[in-house]
């Protein structure tokens, strides 16, 4: 029989996902927290975090999670609301519950049919980086500024 005062995370994350030796930090419902977190194996979050979330670790945000922090993680899954910036060296994970508000960077990055994610994502590391030291080719000879409607090209008008 479950323990009804632990909270589990809807779908009952695998154990895969839990920290060798089966560690893994909870913060429960009742748990308001206001400041600087930093945990060192898996923290699951079923309660409020305002402020900043650091950890090599594994971070679940449960569906009865409200985090408004800065995140910087090894992992995150996310089943409830986010609000803030995720920056994570492997994968996020938005489930069909969550709400994520804030921009993402991470390896990789996994959004279910009915999640919520209103943000920018930047995912993977490019094989080359762009080369920022050329800068674009200025255009030479006659420069004349568009008169009229010639300002307008590209811009479809109703007649």
């Amino acid at each position: 029989m479950e323990n009804p005062s632990r909270p589990q995370a809807p779908g009952n994350p695998s154990p895969a996902a839990q920290a060798p030796g089966g560690q893994r930090n909870i913060l429960s419902n009742d748990v308001h927290i206001n400041g600087s977190v930093r945990f060192t194996n898996d923290l699951l979050v079923d309660g409020r975090i305002e402020g900043e979330i650091t950890s090599d670790g594994a971070l679940t945000v449960a569906e009865n999670a409200h985090i408004k922090a800065e995140v910087k993680t090894k992992s995150v899954v996310i089943y409830g609301k986010v609000h803030g910036n995720i920056v994570c060296t492997e994968r996020v994970e938005i489930k069909a519950s969550a709400e994520m508000v804030g921009n993402v960077k991470a390896g990789t990055l996994s959004i279910e049919p009915g999640a919520i994610f209103v943000g920018k994502s930047e995912v993977g590391t490019p094989s080359a980086a762009p080369k920022k030291d050329n800068p674009a080719p200025q255009q030479q000879g006659n420069t004349k500024k568009p008169q009229g409607n010639e300002s307008n090209k590209g811009v479809a008008q109703a007649s």
